[in-house]
């Protein structure tokens, strides 16, 4: 019998779960793949092959014991790993867990409140049934609310020279209305040069006040070390960073900002003068950037009013990133390190459509940031390769 050895990891399961129906064969594949995933874990924790002598195992295999895991697609039979000294847990699988757990709670809250769609009747029903109750939801609830607050609580140890942030906008049930709520995201890259989550929260609208609350939040949880902060340019947000970082330098997203400034020129016979800014947009050294700015706003003011003003009161805010010595960081003139995430926290979204309550949002949302949080931290890659006089920089 040929042997097939799946090699998947934990974000293509999630795409294969998403995308599956309820089906036989759909459950079969996950079991098998679940089962494969927990049985190479504790070969990585015993550190042996099986039926191998070795003197720097960790501990010996101890056989399975069965375990029903809820999915989206049904029950799956499951047989967990287990080793002699009792330690071994598979954490790929908790970790996904947590995230299931998040969307099932919320899709729950959604069928006893009588909110229920078609779609969501039918998850219940192959989930748990027609009858749900609701400590049930409160027991699973409450396991999710202190993860999330746990993390969001946590403290900062390393030092974090680069923050980004930003805010997407939600639809909630409040008051038998549905709203919509702003969801404040702040990513850091730390002083190895890797991402990490670092707050988020859901507030009735972008303000000054909530940010200023958020960054606040930072400073008491011990951030340090912090060098430049890359946003949009939201006057409150703007506003809250020079009050709560003083000496801190803001960089205004250059993506968002290049777009206001082609907004301000005519669709039509701008080709040269585009060419030309898209010729600006691309230079990461300041002195030539503002040497280009200063042609195109000497050669175009006459022409081009409303677009040469945009692009002369934004400059400076959006080269910020070019001031850090020794470097041409180019990640650091946007927010596109958040795209990989609003796309996920969209994705998932989509499933739900309008969220029963603020606090179901903030768990499901969350629990997918922690997620994507826990991913990084388990496989640390440089998002930013620091040069040696940049680290001695920020040091």
């Amino acid at each position: 019998m040929t042997q097939i050895n799946l090699n998947l990891n934990a974000e293509q399961i999630q795409d294969i779960i998403s995308n599956s129906g309820a089906n036989d064969l759909a459950k079969q594949m996950l079991t098998t793949i679940f089962n494969q995933l927990m049985e190479k874990e504790r070969d990585d924790y015993i550190n042996v092959d099986a039926y191998s002598r070795d003197e720097h195992r960790q501990s010996s295999r101890n056989g399975y014991y069965e375990w029903n895991y809820t999915t989206r697609i049904g029950r799956l039979e499951l047989i967990i790993p287990r080793t002699r000294d009792g330690e071994f847990s598979p954490s790929i699988f908790e970790r996904y867990q947590r995230n299931e757990k998040a969307l099932l709670s919320t899709m729950l809250e959604m069928y006893v409140q009588g909110v229920s769609t078609r779609k969501v009747t039918k998850v219940v029903e192959e989930l748990c049934g027609t009858s749900v109750s609701k400590s049930f939801i409160s027991s699973l609830t409450n396991q999710l609310d202190e993860v999330v607050q746990t993390f969001l609580n946590r403290p900062l140890e390393r030092k974090y020279p680069f923050i980004f942030s930003d805010v997407l906008y939600i639809k909630v049930r409040e008051n038998k209305r549905v709203v919509s709520k702003a969801f404040y995201v702040i990513l850091g890259v730390n002083d190895l040069g890797e991402r990490e989550l670092l707050n988020f929260w859901i507030s009735e609208s972008e303000s000054y006040e909530t940010w200023k609350a958020l960054y606040e939040q930072l400073l008491s949880r011990g951030l340090t070390g912090l060098k430049l902060v890359v946003s949009d340019a939201h006057k409150g947000e703007v506003r809250a960073i020079k009050e709560v970082f003083g000496g801190v330098s803001w960089q205004r997203c250059q993506v968002h900002f290049m777009r206001n400034v082609f907004d301000k020129l005519p669709r039509k016979n701008t080709e040269q003068v585009r060419d030309e800014l898209k010729v600006l947009f691309k230079t990461n050294n300041i002195e030539l950037a503002r040497t280009l700015k200063n042609q195109i706003v000497n050669h175009d003011a006459s022409h081009y009013e409303k677009m040469v003003e945009c692009l002369d009161e934004g400059f400076e805010d959006s080269f910020q990133y070019c001031s850090i010595e020794e470097s041409n960081y180019s990640r650091l003139k946007s927010t596109n390190l958040l795209e990989r995430l609003n796309s996920e926290i969209r994705r998932r979204e989509r499933v739900v459509r309008i969220f029963p309550n603020e606090s179901s949002a903030l768990r499901l949302l969350g629990s997918i940031l922690i997620d994507i949080h826990d991913e990084w931290q388990s496989s640390p890659r440089q998002y930013i390769n620091f040069t040696h006089k940049t680290k001695k920089w920020i040091d």
